[in-house]
């Protein structure tokens, strides 16, 4: 961590969002995980979204991230509620039974690592092709994608978990070039990758080091949705850590 102090109103019991306009639509894609759940129950909190939707694998309809046809149907049935001023991208993939972080070259798997990119790269960036469109013009509008302090390039020091890092450097990069089409089109609209901090998600569990400073996804979703207030569009294309530090490319 960097020793700054938090964003302000991270630790409140609620974060009000009083950087966007009345009356949006707050959107969140993976709700069913840890961090995506806790973000709807936090934007709901919050009310300052008219309407407040979620989508993950079982809700109605799921999107599926190998699966754009579901991404674009999300999106669509998203901005027929009303202004697109808040979408989140909650969705990530580090391990499960099948495949983990590789600590060495030898464990490389060609297969597992254009899966790594399938969930963490192209989903995220498939969401952005049918989200960034549906923003508005003129007004406050953010799109953040969750991401990942060992996707950069710059801060890897220990090496290892190779899948992850580049489909998470993947993404960073895939966020930058969208933000330079979205800045020509939505001058105030903002696309960002955050760094949520170690979670205490299935995601994390089994690899949260002891020492490491863990957040529960309750107050992981305060701090996410304090430094998204504090956005503005000088921010768009950056990566930014839950305390709202920039994160080295």
């Amino acid at each position: 961590m960097t020793g700054q102090s938090e964003p302000k109103g991270a630790k409140a019991a609620r974060v009000d969002p009083g950087s966007f306009p009345q009356a949006g639509v707050a959107v969140v894609f993976g709700a069913g995980g840890g961090i995506g759940g806790a973000l709807v129950e936090a934007i709901q909190a919050a009310k300052k979204f008219k309407h407040v939707v979620s989508f993950s694998r079982s809700t109605s309809p799921a999107i599926d991230l190998l699966d754009e046809s579901s991404l674009e149907r999300a999106a669509a049935l998203a901005a027929d509620q009303g202004e697109l001023r808040l979408v989140i991208d909650a969705t990530g993939f580090l391990h499960d039974d099948r495949q983990g972080p590789e600590k060495s070259w030898r464990q490389l798997d060609a297969a597992n690592i254009a899966r790594a990119f399938a969930l963490n790269a192209i989903g995220p960036a498939l969401i952005m092709k049918h989200v960034l469109p549906r923003l508005p013009r003129s007004g406050k509008a953010v799109f953040a994608t969750l991401s990942a302090r060992v996707g950069s390039i710059g801060d890897n020091r220990l090496g290892g978990w190779y899948s992850y890092r580049a489909s998470k450097a993947a993404l960073n990069q895939l966020v930058r070039t969208a933000a330079v089409e979205l800045g020509r089109r939505s001058p105030n609209a903002i696309c960002v990758a955050l760094h949520p901090g170690t979670v205490a998600t299935a995601l994390s569990a089994p690899f949260a080091a002891t020492g490491l400073e863990v957040h529960p996804p309750k107050a992981a979703a305060r701090y996410l949705l304090a430094v998204v207030d504090q956005l503005t569009a000088e921010a768009n294309g950056g990566v930014f850590d839950w305390r709202g530090q920039p994160v080295p490319w």
